[in-house]
């Protein structure tokens, strides 16, 4: 891409098609849209103990109890209007966006309905591309509980759509993790496909984990800061363990949060596998055994969603400029105290951030910002 004329683009930013949220509203357990009488919009229960709050909440308190207690996240336009989308990247001076479906993708649909509801959806996301042609791509949605016969055909369906770049996925593959054995299969077929996995947590860590007082003081500050970024680490080092990424050496992850806390922790990673007797008995362990910060600068690239120049600059470190793309992660985390369709922090924050780390219009922010997607997700205008 010619830095003469550098693009911005965001490669972290969610929609949910209409069918997804009539099917959201139809469900009685996590995930689900509730509506409630007196609120503006509706609330999206994604975590337990967003379920746990709700189960507290006595039906006859609905008409009374003030919106800004209600759990959940509320669900405003921006989650399913397009014209939304189209006005925050206009807003933020965003010239590409790469939209995927948010967690918990279709993790919670029925083997009898997974493949054709992932169709819909994917079809969904083709036709809104489509509506701007040169400014959205998508990452699709795999059928993860469909039958294997189903989903691997359907990679084959969503390697034939347009303005697809690639899929995004949750950290419970098939049920039992990303170093479950079964998924190699889907894998290789993503890798032959040249579809990249756009690698999002949701499931976090057990709520125990956060004490007795979280869900009623600490709000979802520890899940959310810290459980998803554990989530994304724990299930790369897992892959690695397992050694998916030397079975499958064509694949290639673009991790969400900059990597969690990949880049922090890959020398700690490193220490204990050289040093575990069970590892180095096993030969496990041996001179032509590729470190995990090989990995990391071979076929992982991480997303620039970090909000600070410190997080930033350690994941630049760990896999090098050429491997991060800029994102905003929207519609989540919209500003609380001022107009929604003004500026989001989630765009600023990451922003200066990528300018601090790398100085203000250098070639490796520009690089960041959009350059590393163009190249990488071969984001050009499409016939």
């Amino acid at each position: 891409m010619s830095s003469s004329n550098p693009k911005v683009v965001d490669i972290h930013t969610h929609m949910y098609p209409p069918a997804y949220v009539e099917l959201l509203e139809s469900r009685k357990t996590i995930p689900f849209i509730r509506r409630f009488a007196g609120a503006k919009d509706p609330r999206y229960i994604i975590l337990p103990a967003e379920a746990e709050a709700l189960d507290k909440i006595a039906s006859s308190e609905f008409e009374t109890i003030s919106a800004s207690l209600l759990p959940g996240r509320p669900i405003t336009t921006h989650y399913s209007s397009l014209a939304q989308k189209i006005h925050f990247m206009d807003t933020h001076g965003i010239d590409i966006s790469v939209i995927s479906l948010a967690n918990p993708w279709l993790d919670f649909v029925s083997s009898e309905v997974a493949g054709e509801t992932a169709k819909s959806v994917n079809s969904a996301f083709r036709d809104m591309c489509s509506t701007a042609p040169g400014r959205l791509f998508f990452f699709a949605t795999l059928p993860l509980t469909a039958p294997p016969e189903t989903l691997l055909a359907a990679i084959g369906h969503i390697k034939g759509l347009k303005y697809c770049r690639g899929v995004i996925l949750g950290t419970t593959g098939l049920g039992k993790g990303l170093d479950d054995a079964a998924l190699v299969p889907v894998f290789r077929a993503l890798a032959a496909n040249k579809l990249t996995i756009f690698l999002h947590p949701h499931y976090g860590l057990p709520s125990e984990v956060w004490g007795p007082r979280a869900t009623e003081e600490y709000g979802h500050v520890l899940p959310l800061a810290l459980g998803f970024p554990m989530e994304t680490t724990i299930a790369v080092a897992r892959m690695y363990l397992a050694g998916v990424f030397d079975a499958v050496p064509d694949l290639r992850m673009l991790l969400a949060h900059s990597g969690g806390t990949l880049p922090f922790l890959a020398g700690r990673i490193e220490s204990c596998i050289v040093h575990d007797r069970h590892l180095v008995s096993e030969g496990k362990v041996g001179p032509r055994r590729r470190t995990i910060w090989q990995v990391l600068k071979e076929q992982v690239y991480l997303d620039a969603v970090i909000y600070s120049d410190v997080g930033l600059k350690a994941a630049i470190d760990a896999s090098g400029v050429d491997r991060l793309m800029f994102g905003t992660d929207h519609p989540f985390f919209p500003p609380l105290n001022s107009d929604e369709q003004g500026e989001w922090e989630s765009m600023t924050w990451n922003k200066e951030a990528v300018s601090k780390a790398l100085g203000v219009d250098s070639e490796g922010a520009k690089a960041v910002m959009g350059g590393n997607a163009v190249e990488v997700l071969r984001l050009y205008d499409e016939e």
